[in-house]
């Protein structure tokens, strides 16, 4: 029986200390009296940041919730990952990653980039280089179409050619702009076969337009989706013989 209202009495007693612990964890004895911010801060500042995360934070030094204090940085336009830990005795710490943007994503009259990553977020553009190629498809795929803007963009390089945009259609076929203006139908199948197409073009198109007293500059678009070759279109050429009757 000793035993028995010994291990009760000890019971209630730590439940009465925890119980006193929370609730004086719970007062507002403990602000949180600052927010240090550091890591990649380029496009944000500590002063601009802080004003937007500090309103949505709740709590004390102890109860405050680090998951949504991560959440409310991150909320933040060009910030990718935030890492917030506390900082004893009344601080936080959030260390920052801000986003990298490798092309424009999406219809130019959005604004929306795609990072190294292949992740779309939202962002100022007029804070972004102009040169960065802009790449479309299916949100969930942009990370295949960056992949195969790598893959491609090195194979016009030689050439003196650079992709401008690339596209992927919700059928799966691609399609490219060039700086020169040209437009390239490169059609549908897995990377390995829409190179092969693409690498094939490249070799021969600038023969195939000297043909016809023309370089590859006047090159207006190809279609790369047939078999064992590919149909071009260029400026001032045409394969429609004139009718002598309307002459």
């Amino acid at each position: 029986m000793n035993a028995t209202a010994s291990l009760v009495f000890a019971l209630f007693a730590l439940v009465l200390v925890t119980s006193g612990a929370w609730w004086v964890l719970r007062q507002p004895f403990f602000p949180i009296a600052g927010i240090k911010v550091d890591g990649e801060v380029t496009h944000n500042n500590a002063v601009t940041l802080r004003a937007n995360v500090a309103p949505q934070l709740k709590g004390n030094f102890f109860t405050i919730d680090l998951a949504r204090a991560r959440a409310a940085f991150e909320s933040v336009p060009w910030v990718r990952k935030a890492v917030v830990r506390r900082e004893f005795p009344n601080r936080l710490r959030a260390t920052l990653t801000e986003q990298v943007p490798v092309a424009h994503w999406g219809d130019e009259a959005t604004s929306r980039m795609v990072n190294g990553f292949g992740e779309v977020f939202e962002a100022n553009v007029a804070e972004v280089d102009d040169d960065l190629p802009r790449l479309d498809g299916p949100d969930d795929q942009a990370g295949q179409v960056l992949g195969m803007y790598r893959l491609l963009a090195p194979q016009f390089e030689p050439y003196q050619l650079a992709i401008e945009e690339l596209g992927l259609s919700s059928r799966g076929s691609w399609h490219v702009l060039l700086d020169t203006g040209a437009i390239l139908e490169l059609g549908r199948g897995q990377s390995e076969e829409v190179l092969a197409r693409t690498q094939n073009f490249l070799r021969t198109v600038k023969q195939v337009a000297a043909q016809y007293g023309r370089t590859v500059a006047a090159v207006e678009g190809a279609d790369l989706r047939h078999n064992e070759g590919y149909a071009l279109r260029m400026r001032g050429v045409t394969t429609v013989v004139a009718d002598p009757k309307k002459k």
